[in-house]
């Protein structure tokens, strides 16, 4: 049965940056497990399997422009033209002092030459070219192994699959990429207050936003989402549901009942759970104090805010950390240089975490505050990211340059 009686006492709070580390440090966190999947459907998913080069590259010295391949001891002069280098082909034979081969960009360098000059720097007369300016050796030519050598790291175990990286792999011919599989998350919902979109609210009612919000926030992270059935504030209710949840997924979500209130079953429900059980309650921030970091094992069970503004908020500034954890690689934001308009105040010895708009003033941004209302629904939406405050700090002026950490 859930357990009651969890209080929060203010000197207790941890920071942030030590709830999340306590967190991972009692929390056997892991990705679950890997998969093979073609290169055309690795774009965002976690590479779980090194990637070293297996031949050099490119593989021969090739012609970084359109031109003549010389070689550079004859410049300046006049080079007698053997013939063309035609792309896919190698030059058959060797090029003697005194003679050229028209190149293509990409081409590979014919031996005996060491020097590429551009068309537009040589003067074609017949059957002969005039290089009249001389020419330093390895000019405009590309060396072999100069991207890769054989046996070159190219791509950490970890990283996060991009266009580049398909590339990459792509040429090292991985067309069947190892990768971790993407953790399943339920989601749940907590509160008879609660009603599904569509349907019409009566008095007292709200729809429940904060499980499409949090799910698109861990699907941007690499997880994978299932929705759970919204959870009543009867005694017992919330624990069967995590319990049925972490029997198919790989952690939970919930939203609602975190805090110390009559109604607010979540603590309770992940103490119950099993080992390590609850590590976390309650943060020395704000937005987001009645935060709940539990774990069934190595799976996580996450107690965000029923606030709208404050879940999301917590979810990716705060716990990002943890959802990396098992996901494999961090998802790592875009940040943006700004300078406030408006002064921003907080409360020493927390941090603060304070959404803003931005603005393009001529090239340069200016970061407006927005007014922090933690129940507000659309605060997130209308918020270009947020600014951290950190502890020491208890007032910024105006003018002042910050970083504004976009939402994801």
């Amino acid at each position: 049965m859930e357990q009651r009686g969890f209080v929060f006492h203010e000197q207790n709070l941890l920071s942030p940056d030590a709830a999340v580390a306590t967190f991972l440090r009692r929390a056997p966190l892991a990705p679950p497990g890997v998969e093979r999947v073609a290169l055309d459907e690795a774009l965002g998913r976690v590479l779980a399997q090194r990637a070293q080069a297996d031949a050099d590259y490119p593989d021969a010295p090739r012609s970084a422009m359109d031109g003549w391949a010389i070689q550079s001891s004859q410049t300046p002069g006049r080079f007698a033209i053997l013939g063309e280098v035609t792309m896919g082909d190698v030059w058959s034979g060797r090029v003697d002092p005194g003679q050229a081969v028209r190149i293509p960009t990409g081409g590979v360098v014919p031996d005996g030459c060491d020097a590429v000059v551009p068309v537009e720097d040589a003067q074609l007369q017949g059957t002969s070219v005039l290089i009249p300016m001389p020419v330093a050796a390895a000019e405009n030519v590309t060396p072999r192994a100069s991207d890769m050598h054989a046996g070159d790291l190219v791509l950490e175990a970890g990283t996060r699959i991009g266009a580049a990286h398909l590339g990459v792999l792509a040429t090292l011919d991985i067309t069947d990429v190892t990768v971790f599989r993407r953790p399943l998350f339920a989601v749940l919902s907590s509160g008879d207050e609660l009603i599904a979109p569509g349907d019409r609210p009566q008095p007292g009612k709200i729809r429940d936003s904060n499980r499409y919000a949090i799910a698109g926030a861990l699907r941007a992270m690499g997880a994978q989402v299932r929705h759970w059935p919204t959870v009543s504030d009867r005694p017992g209710a919330l624990e069967a549901a995590l319990r049925e949840a972490l029997a198919a997924c790989d952690g939970a979500i919930v939203s609602g009942g975190s805090s110390v209130g009559e109604r607010d079953h979540t603590p309770g429900a992940m103490a119950a759970l099993g080992e390590p059980g609850v590590i976390v309650h309650g943060l020395r921030v704000k937005p987001g104090k009645p935060t709940v970091l539990a774990a069934l094992g190595a799976r996580p069970v996450i107690g965000l805010p029923g606030n709208p503004a404050s879940a999301l908020m917590i979810l990716e500034a705060v716990l990002a950390p943890v959802i990396a954890a098992i996901v494999g690689a961090p998802c790592r934001p875009g940040v943006t240089a700004a300078r406030l308009s408006a002064p921003m105040t907080s409360r020493r010895g927390w941090t603060w975490y304070l959404p803003v708009r931005l603005e393009d003033e001529r090239g340069s941004f200016v970061a407006h505050p927005i007014p922090l209302r933690s129940s507000s629904v659309s605060l997130a939406a209308r918020a270009d990211g947020f600014v951290v405050m950190p502890e020491a700090a208890e007032k910024w002026d105006a003018g002042r340059n910050v970083t504004v950490t976009h939402f994801l």
